[in-house]
């Protein structure tokens, strides 16, 4: 039986306290993303089957370490809570405590219980608390704090039934709201706080405190009540900053009592775990460092020994395919649409799945045993030493994947120099996008041979185009942060999360959702490119294709002639003369002094849909017009291909620098749109375009004139 109007449970907690594990077991594949209204903040949301009677609307709220919000991410979690009105407020909140750090959960717990909302507390990292030598009575402090208290590990699926049964008799009214307050707000602050809660129609005394504390930045409350509460504080003589001090600690004078029935521990010298004893070398300033650089460069080996025996198959697979479809099919219009558009295109989406899935693979890995976390911790000082915070190392790193959610994840930094600084630099780390590029560039110029015998010499230079972004990276924004003056100082606090072993079911499914996204995200805007590079490159002026097909119609009928050359010399002519071909001849004096031709500029053009399409480009343009080509896979075709005076298209000077404009260039239109959403303004996309542009043609032509 369905309920009429759905049952709304809010999950909140500190940041790595196991939120986001309960949302997955509780709603499984039953979730979605969004934006809250107004803010351009994650809102995850699911639907969980509680029991027979009983499913309810989940609402992941983001990681929050107390209801003084010091971020746009925290701001949404405090309004969604103080807001009554709001279509997000919760029935019920489950407030999910970190049992190994019990004392600093517990602060957040006691506030959202001072909102007069039911509470359910669910007591997370049970087994770390253990090994730290921490015991904890539930049943007396499920007592002490007046609300269910439900231990559970949701990586395990351990005490979700019981969760489940709690919040079921919630449902049914069995447990209330506290009576009580945790600390007592109006002798902290006044009685007049009881006119707020009328004025703003509020649950609580503590939830008037904060309309109290924040009514200038809280968005739902209109004019009226703004102008009422100023006068109010005024004539209150009300003082912010002591208030708050004041609760903090009678807050934690009371943890402290309950910490002192609840938890027994162990001496500090018995506590040393295993996560501390790790911690020891991988954060160690020296064998920290080189561990991460091994650990990278193990990770870019990777991407080229494992993926090299798929890649290999899919691409025999479309060779022998194209093969096939060329024998059985008549020679017409239809057969060149199928082969050298669709066939072509869909080969060069394929071909970069496994590479995909590899990264991926090893970027969940990284982040599921902690030690993505430990590798924000290593680089702070770095960030710290080219003005950037602490907070701007996971954008940073989260730009390998994406550019577009990283920059959206600089939300969390505080100041706004340093975000803004964060979101400019962020799009010159080698994203996904670019592995495709990478790829096919480095077997054609860079051998497959092994350094040391071990060593592949292709991941080598594969990791270092990686680190060439990241440094760049870091120049910029030294130079970002001399000319926009940060006078704001900003500390970088984060928690270390225990070392665990990886769930390989999680990272399998990673893997196939990374690479689905890749082939409908990415693999639409090459296929509708490829078929329509395939038309122009298949038709052009009917003036000049009739002129070429007359001028080659007359030498065919000479006897001395060789009409397979010919035949190849008519190809090329027809497709110079396409529309792409004038299109690609009119870019080319720009492009020409760093070593591409029209071809690879039409490639440049069409990657600023998406940079992975440049593979799909090439696939196109080197399969029009040439019946040979469908024997060959897209890295012969590039291979064999020749300028006019019959030297190499492709040699270490045009691939090098190819290499580097892919680096530099901003050719993403997601991004830029998405840096103008984040800014609110066009002026920032603007100048990130042109800076990047600018980096990457001069990078790229001095790199060709030094090597030519």
């Amino acid at each position: 039986m369905q309920n009429p109007s759905p049952y709304t449970i809010a999950l909140v907690g500190n940041p790595n306290s196991g939120k986001s594990s309960l949302f997955n077991s509780l709603t499984g594949l039953n979730q979605k993303v969004g934006n809250f209204p107004g803010v351009t903040v994650d809102k995850k949301t699911g639907l969980s089957h509680i029991s027979d009677t009983l499913n309810v609307h989940i609402i992941d709220l983001p990681g929050t370490y107390s209801l003084y919000p010091k971020s746009a991410d925290e701001q949404v979690t405090y309004e969604v809570l103080l807001n009554s009105s709001s279509k997000d407020k919760p029935q019920l909140t489950i407030v999910i405590a970190d049992a190994s750090n019990l004392k600093r959960n517990l602060l957040f717990c006691s506030q959202i219980m001072d909102l007069k909302t039911p509470v359910i507390i669910a007591l997370t990292m049970m087994d770390i608390a253990q090994k730290k030598g921490i015991k904890i009575d539930v049943p007396a402090l499920q007592q002490m704090m007046g609300v269910p208290v439900v231990p559970i590990n949701p990586r395990k699926n351990k005490g979700i039934a019981q969760l489940k049964k709690v919040i079921s008799e919630m449902h049914l009214a069995q447990h209330p709201a506290t009576a009580g307050d945790f600390i007592d707000i109006e002798a902290l602050a006044g009685t007049w706080l009881e006119e707020i809660k009328l004025l703003c129609n509020l649950r609580s005394s503590y939830s008037a405190l904060h309309v109290a504390c924040n009514f200038s930045e809280l968005r739902y409350l209109n004019a009226a009540q703004r102008i009422r509460i100023a006068a109010l504080l005024d004539e209150m003589k009300f003082q912010r900053a002591k208030v708050q001090a004041e609760e903090i600690m009678q807050r934690y004078l009371k943890i402290d009592q309950v910490i002192k029935q609840c938890v027994t521990e162990v001496t500090p010298e018995q506590r040393m775990i295993k996560s501390e004893k790790i911690d020891k070398i991988l954060l160690q300033p020296f064998w920290g460092h080189a561990i991460l650089l091994t650990v990278l460069f193990l990770l870019f080996q990777s991407i080229f020994w494992l993926a090299k025996y798929p890649m290999n198959w899919v691409e025999e697979a479309f060779s022998a395919a194209g093969n096939w479809l060329t024998v059985i099919m008549p020679d017409n219009f239809f057969r060149d649409l199928v082969i050298n558009g669709l066939l072509a295109g869909m080969s060069g989406i394929a071909v970069f799945i496994p590479q995909i899935m590899i990264l991926f693979g090893f970027i969940t890995i990284l982040e599921d045993t902690g030690y993505m976390a430990r590798i924000s911790f290593l680089t702070d000082r770095l960030m710290r030493s080219v003005g950037l915070n602490g907070r701007s190392v996971m954008p940073l790193i989260s730009g390998m994947a994406c550019a577009v959610p990283a920059i959206m994840a600089a939300r969390t930094i505080q100041n706004r120099k340093e975000r803004l600084i964060t979101i400019m630099v962020t799009p010159l780390m080698s994203c996904s996008a670019r592995l495709p590029v990478y790829t096919i560039l480095i077997a054609l110029i860079i051998p497959d041979r092994y350094v040391l015998g071990i060593f592949n010499l292709q991941g080598i230079v594969l990791m270092g185009l990686y680190l060439l972004g990241f440094f760049m990276a870091l120049l910029v924004s030294k130079v970002m942060s001399i000319v926009i003056k940060v006078t704001e100082r900003t500390f970088f606090l984060m928690e270390l999360p225990v070392y665990r072993a990886p769930r390989w079911g999680n990272v399998g499914i990673t893997m196939l959702e990374k690479a689905k996204i890749f082939v409908r995200d990415a693999g639409k805007v090459i296929m509708i490119i490829s078929l329509l590079l395939w038309a122009l490159a298949s038709f052009g002026p009917p003036g000049r294709m009739q002129h070429v097909d007359e001028k080659y119609a007359s030498m065919q009928l000479k006897k001395s002639v060789n009409r397979v050359d010919i035949e190849r010399a008519h190809s090329t002519e027809k497709l110079e003369n396409s529309f792409a071909g004038i299109m690609g001849h009119a870019f080319e004096p720009i492009i020409k002094p760093l070593g591409f031709d029209w071809k690879i500029g039409i490639a440049l053009i069409t990657s600023f849909a998406a940079r992975e399409v440049f593979v799909g480009t090439m696939a196109t343009l080197y399969s029009v017009g040439d019946e040979e080509a469908t024997h060959k896979t897209l890295r012969q075709k590039m291979a064999a291909a020749r300028k006019a005076d019959g030297t190499p298209v492709y040699t270490l000077a045009t691939g090098l620098s190819l290499l580097l404009f892919y680096v530099f260039a901003m050719q993403c239109m997601s991004t830029l749109a998405v840096v103008r959403r984040e800014t609110r303004s066009w002026k920032y996309p603007v100048i990130q375009f042109a800076y990047m542009f600018c980096i990457a043609y001069l990078s790229s032509l001095i790199i060709f004139q030094l090597f030519k």
